[in-house]
């Protein structure tokens, strides 16, 4: 299958591990997992597999158990999610993915940044019609490639490739296919290690050196906020 997203380009600066605050970052997904799902693992697929994220980025057992038990906690009630679009020096577009229990302050800081850095907050819907959401999961390679990629396409499968620092496959899916996909690989007995959804960029776009440092500055204040879950943006890298 082509390469029409360009994924692996677009995972840059996303992944938890290079993320400052992974463990507070994972912690309200898992927060956010429970309000949606409950905090039964084998109902909610989607705290499972956020576990499954916490663990692969060495989060330790009880920071994992403190979370879920904290997800009913009253404190976690004004918690909610967030989605801010933008575009950053160059006319980078971005979309900002934020947990938070302030909008007002959460909106009033991102504003600054995109201000600080050439750039400015825009209204929803006016960046994300530039992306294209889908599901991504890293499993083991033990399978068949071939013959599994054939399979899953049923089960909402777009892609899947060899991932270059390691021995897994990476899988990308439509963004409905989360469940679906996820219950399959179950099934299967193949172990999902991270999965997570991402947005693709439809189109990318180039800037010269100024504008670049200038973004970079942007995403390292992003990178500081406890709010900011996600950072999708159209750079071409």
């Amino acid at each position: 299958m082509g390469r029409a997203f360009e994924f692996r380009k677009a995972r840059k600066l996303k992944r938890w591990a290079t993320m400052a605050k992974t463990f507070t970052r994972i912690s309200k997904d898992i927060a956010m997992a429970v309000k949606d799902g409950g905090p039964n693992i084998d109902s909610n697929f989607r705290l499972r597999s956020i576990i499954q994220n916490a663990k692969s980025a060495n989060m330790p057992k009880d920071n994992i158990e403190r979370a879920i038990k904290n997800a009913s906690n009253k404190n976690f009630d004004n918690y909610k999610e967030v989605i801010l679009e933008g575009y950053s020096s160059g006319g980078i577009a971005i979309i900002l993915d934020c947990i938070s229990d302030n909008n007002n302050r959460t909106v009033g800081n991102i504003r600054s940044y995109f201000n600080k850095t050439d750039g400015n907050l825009a209204t929803n819907g006016s960046v994300e019609f530039l992306f294209k959401k889908v599901c991504f999961f890293k499993i083991t390679a033990d399978e068949n490639e071939e013959e599994l990629e054939l399979e899953l396409i049923d089960f909402g499968l777009i892609e899947m490739e060899a991932d270059n620092n390691s021995d897994f496959l990476i899988i990308y899916g439509e963004f409905d296919s989360y469940g679906k996909l996820y219950q399959e690989l179950e099934k299967r007995e193949i172990e999902v290690v991270e999965s997570d959804f991402e947005r693709i960029p439809v189109n990318y776009k180039s800037i010269n050196e100024h504008q670049l440092k200038i973004f970079n500055k942007f995403i390292e204040v992003c990178n500081q906020d406890e709010d900011i879950q996600k950072i999708s943006h159209n750079l071409q890298l």
